[in-house]
């Protein structure tokens, strides 16, 4: 099988002009979801984006204001606190999006269903920021917060983060009806969903560990019949602290009941542990990049 090569390998004079395209779009994208379905429903679905609708709420400032009123103070403390690590693409992104927020503030809403504008929206801001992943940006805000209060206090950053969201969700709760936070936690999650499926994608692959007294037999199987590589390892018995080979495979979810009739065939004994993977980057599957 012949290796695909990436469009834009590493090292190519192309790729940062590439990776700031993304971030521009991906920013675009979050901006056009925020001003067409979150904000116009006053759906905070956390970050600075869902704070910025509650001080619209209660001072009548516009959004896009108040993004970059909270961004810059945030990048500037983050550059104390880690140096030059988050670099250009995190000033880019703490600037950039809310430019298009102001620039996209006349697009109509679309919906006035609380319960659609809740799960659109959550499916554009994941989609741009999943964008914005891809091309190794960042949009700062409460992100960027969360993880300088991870650096300084030792607190897990997925509790960090979870705290700053929360706070803005159960401020939406409070500012307008427990309702409205109901529906913020709904874009949350499908914002998050979303971002996983730009992330890594629909195909989801499994990976098999066989144990079994008929090791060759079944790494021929897999070779010749399934047409996968695998991989041997070296493992020894808890109990009997026997040396054994452990074979690892990694298939496509259409191949998993093929994989276990052939181990069943050549030795119906056999130990086999299959778990979901989320991505897999190699010759038979995705490309790298």
């Amino acid at each position: 099988m012949a290796r695909r090569k990436p469009l834009f390998p590493p090292g190519s004079p192309w790729l940062p002009a590439v990776e700031y395209m993304l971030l521009g779009f991906g920013s675009l994208v979050m901006a056009a979801s925020f001003n067409m379905f979150l904000q116009p429903n006053q759906i905070a679905s956390g970050g600075v984006a869902g704070l910025s609708i509650l001080v619209q709420h209660w001072f009548g400032i516009q959004p896009a204001l108040t993004q970059w009123a909270l961004n810059i103070p945030i990048f500037l403390l983050s550059l104390w606190v880690f140096g030059g690590k988050f670099g250009v693409r995190a000033a880019v992104g703490s600037l950039v999006f809310p430019l298009f927020v102001l620039l996209t503030s006349r697009l109509p809403p679309l919906t006035t269903n609380t319960l659609l504008a809740s799960l659109y929206g959550g499916i554009g801001t994941g989609l741009g920021l999943g964008i914005v992943f891809r091309g190794r940006g960042s949009t700062g805000g409460l992100g960027l917060a969360a993880q300088i209060v991870h650096k300084l206090t030792g607190i897990s950053l997925g509790i960090c983060v979870a705290i700053f969201d929360g706070l803005v969700i159960v401020g939406a709760g409070i500012t307008f009806t427990p309702e409205k936070a109901l529906f913020a936690l709904i874009g949350l999650f499908v914002m998050s969903k979303t971002i996983d499926i730009v992330q890594v994608g629909f195909r989801y692959s499994k990976v098999a560990f066989i144990i079994s007294g008929e090791t060759e037999a079944i790494r021929r199987a897999i070779l010749y019949e399934l047409d996968r590589g695998l991989t041997q390892l070296s493992g020894w018995g808890g109990y009997t602290q026997d040396e054994r080979t452990v074979l690892m495979v990694v298939v496509a979810q259409n191949e998993v009941l093929k994989l276990k009739a052939l181990v069943r065939a050549a030795d119906p004994d056999a130990f086999v542990i299959i778990s979901d993977t989320a991505e897999v980057l190699g010759e038979g599957f995705r490309r790298h990049g």
